[in-house]
């Protein structure tokens, strides 16, 4: 059986980093320094979400519901794989993450889940990569809800 195909090490190290750069913007709850991130007609799902297409429509019914609501999030990098096409043009990352929810009386949950992001090369923008296709599911039996209220940054 073939191996599969495995990212080189720059292509790892760049999808780790964006990965990383993009955990932050979830923690700081900024929309607008996220955006760069993902392609304009980004097609999108979720534990409780159908698929979405489109930045604000994806901003609007994930990140909304999410981010401010929540806390803590990471991407387990040491556990997460990335694979690439022989030619470079496209990369997918497989990571788990980390994150805090928190019941309706306040009190912490761990809210663990894993993502399956679909990126391509971005020559002319900002980031390197760009996710065309994002898929974020909550570990079996971690509640979908989260009740903090934190505010939004920047939109």
């Amino acid at each position: 059986m073939n191996p599969l195909p495995e990212a080189p090490p720059a292509i790892r190290d760049a999808v780790h980093d964006w990965l990383d750069r993009f955990a932050a913007c979830v923690r700081e709850v900024d929309y607008a320094a996220a955006y760069p991130f993902w392609h304009p007609r980004i097609l999108a799902f979720g534990t409780v979400q159908a698929v979405v297409e489109g930045l604000e429509p994806f901003r609007d019914r994930q990140w909304d519901s999410v981010w401010p609501r929540t806390s803590d999030f990471r991407f387990r990098l040491d556990a997460t794989r990335v694979l690439a096409s022989p030619d470079g043009g496209m990369a997918i990352a497989i990571a788990p993450f980390t994150s805090t929810g928190y019941h309706p009386d306040g009190t912490p949950f761990d809210r663990p889940g894993r993502t399956t992001l679909v990126m391509v090369p971005n020559p002319a923008g900002p980031e390197a990569w760009v996710a065309v296709h994002s898929h974020m599911s909550l570990a079996k039996g971690v509640p979908p809800d989260s009740h903090a209220r934190r505010p939004v940054k920047a939109r």
